[in-house]
Order: structure tokens, then sequence, then C-alpha cells
């Protein structure tokens, strides 16, 4: 029997889909209201989808939105939908898929991919042979609509369609869709291509077992006038670069050749996919020997690609110069991720492996989106890393002619190519340094922000070697340039610079001493002068400063100058405000640095850690009692206030003890000890060897309670917990001395376990304190 709607029941829901179109926020939590109201009867989504499917006279707009509130519903409560009402709706989207509108075709597809994976694609056990069976039909829209719809289920359930849970369909279907590579519409061409990528990176059978067919009709569409189709055949080389590179090494020449010229597409989106290819050859071991001859095309092609387009530089705003007054807005500020101490033995020299340069190519920060720019930079990064010095030969002529270029795009995409090979091409570029640093140095004072702000960046990549040279050379020249730009009126410019200065203090430590007043004047006039982003950022320099030069840092007009600043914000900022973070951490390099200088800050900064540990654990117990009423907490708050607290253990010493005899802090390690979550527990070991140290009279009578926690957490799976615990041990161990002997056994086993491991778990370096 089909479904009609009751006449005013309907009206009732167009003027609802009108009125959530309202710009009006009044309007619109009316509309929520209603929804909520509405979604109490079960027949209201029969309404939905009839507008969706056969209210022709409506506009697409009111239309698409009725099926994306359904979307929605059927997200929320599919499971309560009644029978007859689930029927109707997905008897309507198949009889439907091909509206005359490709928005509506969209958005039907949306709703079905969202229907299947409630877990009803096994419910549904017609969906999959009708839509395969929708190919075949001479009409377009049919035909598009069903490969729209394959193309999201494909997306949203690529391991059940190749399990035995549906009899793998895949089997059928992977042959189907290679059959519609030579189609007649780009468009479908193009679902075609996408379907099957689907499958590429899981190896699924079906698709391995026609993989010579699927290579073969990548190849015939390699010049297909269509970019989506480009794109598509650019996406699957690169995957089956990773997974089957086997299949693809007889072709190697003319792969490689084709990939040179879609790198130049005109169309960015299949440029940067066919950019993603020398990312991936690069991880691969044949690299070197297949891409040697081919250097001498690539590397113009890249060096090209590091341009900033004019699109980059309208949504990066590269001609406004001066912004540091414009108010940063919220969604500028990344989430930070707060990171752990660990602690290290003190003969684990830090060496500079290179782990996080990884993250050093995001030079252009607002732009998160990986673009061709990006994406050609870290190309080049990597190839430099593979061909070494090899890479110059084919650089070194075209950096000339960028780096003193009159434009300023060209100029600013050479000092980029120059950071971007710092690392793999280091040795050979020795030579060169003496006349490039001075160079870029200058740029630093370039009249573009850009240039000045990629400047930064790239002098920070080849910072190792600046403070390998005698100080008044480099370093000195390097420093005061940098110290400018951190109070430069370029926000941009700002973030460069800080970042880049955090990174020469990590090189130069000590170096740095006689410049500390000089320095400290900077940093402290920059509170005042930094928007939100910024001075999450000034905060992590300012706390790298103390660790690179530790006690040298304690001296009374360095206190004077560095520490009211940071407790005006310590007192601005709310319990609740995530920015403590970065706060918290900078206080705690900033005490282990001072000393006994941080104990006239040290009473209020204690206390304000212990209540927020309080204040978290107190949470944790609320939500694990009543999760429907209470939120989780963020332990990030926890975590970072123990840090804190080791800090202050490490810097003040015996100074600590009366702080800790005045609180409960014994009680709440005892409980962080024990909670679920691996960072917590590492972070209290770290702080529990800590105040071993500075006033054992108060671990004593833990220790009973203490070391079966420590004995179970001797885990090599969570190394860092492991790690922390082993040093927390022998803390332990070196004040009991002979009273050691009743806990032996609690961690003795464990500690021979670790230590006859085949894998040298225990000597991954962890560094207590390092951000």
């Amino acid at each position: 029997m089909d479904w009609q709607p009751d006449e005013q029941g309907l009206q009732q829901v167009l003027q609802l889909l009108k009125d959530s179109q309202s710009p009006n926020t009044a309007t619109q939590r009316i509309v929520q209201d209603k929804l909520k109201q509405l979604n109490q009867f079960p027949d209201f989504n029969n309404y939905l989808i009839f507008v969706l499917t056969r209210l022709k006279s409506e506009d697409e707009p009111t239309r698409s939105l009725s099926g994306l509130i359904l979307k929605n519903n059927v997200k929320a409560h599919y499971q309560s939908f009644p029978p007859p009402v689930a029927d109707f709706i997905k008897q309507e989207c198949l009889n439907n898929i091909g509206d005359a509108s490709s928005l509506i075709r969209a958005t039907i597809g949306i709703l079905i991919t969202t229907i299947a994976s409630k877990g009803e694609l096994q419910m549904w056990p017609e969906l999959l042979p009708q839509l395969c069976n929708l190919l075949n039909s001479e009409d377009y829209n049919t035909c598009e609509g069903a490969f729209g719809a394959l193309q999201k289920i494909c997306e949203d359930s690529s391991e059940l369609l190749d399990s035995d849970a549906l009899n793998r369909p895949l089997n059928i279907m992977i042959p189907k869709f290679l059959q519609f590579f030579k189609h007649c519409s780009p468009k479908i061409r193009s679902h075609a291509i996408a379907c099957v990528n689907q499958f590429i990176m899981d190896r699924a059978q079906a698709l391995m077992d026609n993989i010579d067919t699927f290579i073969e009709h990548l190849f015939a569409l390699a010049v297909d006038d269509d970019p989506e189709v480009r794109k598509n055949v650019c996406r699957a080389l690169v995957m089956l670069l990773e997974v089957r590179i086997d299949r693809l090494i007889p072709h190697m020449h003319s792969i490689i050749q084709y990939m040179l010229q879609r790198t130049q597409d005109h169309d960015e989106n299949v440029a940067l996919e066919a950019c993603e290819f020398w990312l991936t050859l690069a991880e691969q071991p044949i690299c070197k020997e297949v891409l040697a001859s081919h250097l001498v095309q690539l590397i113009p092609i890249l060096v090209n690609g590091m341009k900033y387009s004019e699109i980059d530089i309208i949504l990066l705003k590269g001609d406004v110069e001066e912004d540091e007054a414009v108010p940063d807005s919220e969604q500028d500020i990344k989430p930070r991720f707060h990171k752990s101490r660990t602690v290290t033995l003190p003969h684990e020299a830090e060496r500079p492996d290179g782990s996080e340069d990884a993250e050093d190519d995001d030079d252009d920060d607002a732009l998160s989106d990986w673009n061709l720019r990006k994406c050609s930079a870290a190309a080049l990064d990597v190839l430099a890393n593979v061909f070494r010095e090899e890479l110059l030969p084919h650089l070194l002529p075209l950096l000339k002619g960028l780096l003193f270029h009159p434009e300023w795009v060209v100029k600013e995409s050479g000092i980029l190519v120059l950071g971007a090979i710092a690392e793999g091409c280091m040795q050979g570029m020795v030579p060169y340094l003496p006349e490039l640093i001075p160079h870029l140095i200058q740029c630093l004072s370039d009249k573009k922000a850009l240039v000045r702000s990629i400047a930064c960046w790239t002098l920070s990549r080849y910072a190792h070697w600046v403070v390998s040279q005698p100080p008044d050379m480099h370093l000195k020249p390097l420093m005061t340039e940098l110290l400018k730009r951190i109070l430069d009126g370029n926000k941009r410019v700002q973030e460069a610079a800080c970042s880049a200065f955090a990174t020469l203090e990590e090189e130069a430590c000590t170096e740095l001493v006689p410049y500390l007043s000089y320095i400290l004047d900077t940093l402290v006039f920059a509170f005042g002068k930094y928007q939100h982003k910024n001075l999450l950022i000034l905060y992590d320099a300012i706390g790298t400063l103390a660790d690179s030069v530790g006690h040298h840092l304690n001296q009374p007009e360095y206190i004077q100058k560095l520490m009211p600043p940071l407790i005006q914000k310590w007192n601005e900022l709310k319990d609740e405000d995530k920015d403590l973070f970065p706060l918290l951490e900078c206080l705690s390099s900033v005490a282990t640095a001072l000393q006994s200088g941080f104990l006239p800050y040290c009473e209020p900064v204690y206390q304000r850690c212990v209540t927020l540990v309080q204040k978290t654990l107190a949470q944790a117990m609320m939500y694990t009692q009543h999760p429907e009423q209470y939120e989780a907490p963020d332990k990030d708050f926890m975590i970072v206030a123990l840090d804190l607290l080791s800090g202050l253990a490490e810097g003040l010493g015996g100074h600590v003890e009366q702080l800790v005899a005045r609180s409960n802090i014994m009680t709440l390690l005892f409980q962080c000890m024990q909670d679920s979550m691996p960072e917590v527990r590492q972070s209290s070991f770290a702080l529990l060897g800590d105040l071993t140290k500075a006033c054992f009279i108060h671990v004593k009578p833990c220790i009973a309670e203490f070391m079966p926690i420590l004995g179970t957490n001797l885990n090599p799976e969570f190394i860092s917990v492991c790690n922390n615990a082993t040093w927390a041990i022998g803390e332990i161990c070196m004040q009991m001395g002979a009273e050691m002997q009743p806990y032996v056994q609690m961690v003795l086993n464990n500690l021979v376990e670790i230590i006859n491991r085949p894998t040298p778990t225990q000597e991954q370096g962890l560094k207590k304190k390092k951000k």
C-alpha cells in the first residue's frame, strides 16, 4: 500500500523547511524545537522522503534539505523507525535515484549510504543488486545516480563489501565497475574509477584478481579530457605504487613520464594528486634507481610548484602587511595536545635526530589545507633525503635565479626550496652557507611579510650549522634579526619568528647566556603585543629558553623581567581554560631552570596545580558513577598540573617539602598512579621520582601502598609509563637502602623480564621534560 501525506501535515513540513533556510538565529531556534516535536511522530520521516523524492513542484534546495534532515534522523534514530516507515524510505530511494536533478540524486545517494552504514547492508539484500542493475540503464540520470550511491557505499563500507557476511559482492562489483571505465560520460568514468580506488589500499581479493585489467584500463584513461577522471587515475597510480609496485615496475618509465606531465596539469587538483606520487615513490626502495635519470625534469617542476598561487595569496591575505592589532578568530587556533613528561637518565645526550622535522614543513599554517605548494615542498624534502648531494647539480643553477629574483613570489619560493633541502642536502650545502646565511638574514627584513616569515623557517632549518660557527659570524646577527621579527607588525611573521627562535634556542643552549637580558626584554615585550594564537607559541619559546640555558636563568634581574608577566597571565586564566596547558608547560620549564629563584612564586602555583588534579579526579569519579549526568573530564589538565609539580620538585629540591607537608598531594598521587589513562600514570611516576629526591620524608610512609602499583606498571607495552615507573623505583631504592628488602619481589621479576627482552625497549631515549 502506497503511503500518502495529509495535506495539512505536508504544508506544515514545507513551512518548517522554508523557515530552516532563514539566517535569523531566533527562527533557527524555533525550527530546532519544532523538529524535536515532530520527531515524536514516526511518519514525519515519510513526509521528509516524500518532499525529497515526489514533490517536484518544490525548489531543489528545499527538497534536498528535506533529505538531509531525514539523513540526520536516520543517523540518530533509525533503529526505532517502524518497519513500514523504513521500507517506504528505502523503496522511495531506489525508485528515485535517477531524479532529473543532480543535487537530488546526490542527496538520495547520501541517504542510501547512511541507511546502509547503520548495519543495514545485511538487512537490505536487494540494495546492491538493484543499484548494480540500474547501472545498465539507458537513462543517464539513472546510471549516474546509481553510481553516485555506489561510490558512497564503497567509501563508507569498503571492508564489509569484501567480507563473507555479504557473500563477497565485490566479486561481481569490481568486474562490473571496470566495464564502465570506457563509458562515454566522463562523470560515469570518474565514478567507476573512484569506486575501484576504494579497494586498493586494503588489497581486496576481487581487485587483486583483476589487477592487470585495472591497470590496463587506467593507462587507457591517462590522457582523458576530464580533470576529475585524470585526478582519479593519478590517485589510483599513487595507491598502487604503495601496495602493488610489482605490477607497475615494468611500466615505471612511462608512468614517471606521465606523472611529470600531470604534476604540471592546469587543473590544480589533478596536479596535487600527481604530486603525491613523488612523495610515495621516495619511500620505495627502488626510488633512486628508477628516478635518477628523471631528476633533470622533475626538480624544476617541483620547484615551480612551490610558488604561492594567486588563490593562496588571497587566502593568506598576502597583501596585508600589518595585522597585529586584529584579534584572532577562535577557529584559527588549532587544538593543542599536551606532551607528557618522560624521564631519561642523565647520560642520554640529546641528539638532533630530525624526528620532529616532519611538522616543520607546515610552513603556512593558516592554509592548513594540503595544497600543491606544500606537497611539492614535502616531495623535495623527502627526495633530498633519498638523493642527498646528487640533487644539487639540478637545483643550484635554479636557486641562484630564484633567491635574487625581483618578484617577491619567486624569491619566496626559492627560500622555501632552500629550507626544504636543508636536512637531506646539508653536507653539500655547507660550502655555500657562508654566503647564503647572510642573504637569508637580510631577507628577514624584506618588505613582504610572506618573505620574512619563510626566511624565519628556512633559517631555523640551518640553525645547527649556524651554531657550529664562531658566534659573532652568524649566530649573533641571526639572533638579533629574529628578535626584531618576534616583534614584527605581522602575525604570521611573529609566529614564524617565535618558532624559529625556539629551534635556535634548542641548538644554541648555553651559547645564548651572554644575550639573555636582550632576549628576555624582547620576549616579555611580545607579551603585551601578541594576540591569542601567537601568545601560545610565545609560551613555548620561553619554556624552550629555560630548558636550553637552565640555571643561568636564575639571576635576580632575569627573574624580575620574566616572572611578573607570566604570573599575570597565570592569574588571568580560569581553571577550565585550555590556554593553561602551554602556560603550565612553560612554567614547568621555568621552575626547573630557576631553582630557588622560583621560591617567591611557588606557593600559589603549587596550590593551583593540586587543585587542578583534585578537580579532575573528582570530575572523573562523578562521570564514572553517573555518565548520563556528567561529562568526562579533560585529563590533560591533570597531566599538565602533575608535570608542573614535577618541575617545582626538581627546581626547588628540599624547599618543596613544606608545600607537600601542607597538602594532600600524596593521596592524590595514589589515585593518579592507578588512572586508566597511560599519560596520567606516566606523569604521576615522574612526579613520584622527583618527590622521592626532593622530600623522601613524605614519600616513605606511602611506600607499602605505592610499590605494588609501580610493579604492575613495569609493562613495556606502555613504554613511557614503564620507563618512568622504573626510574621512580630506582630513586626509591637509593633512599630506602636495606629497607627495600620486603618490596624486591614485587618488582624484580618484571625488571629482569624487561632486561631480557630482545628489543631494546628501555633505550628508546625518552626524555623527561623535553617538550
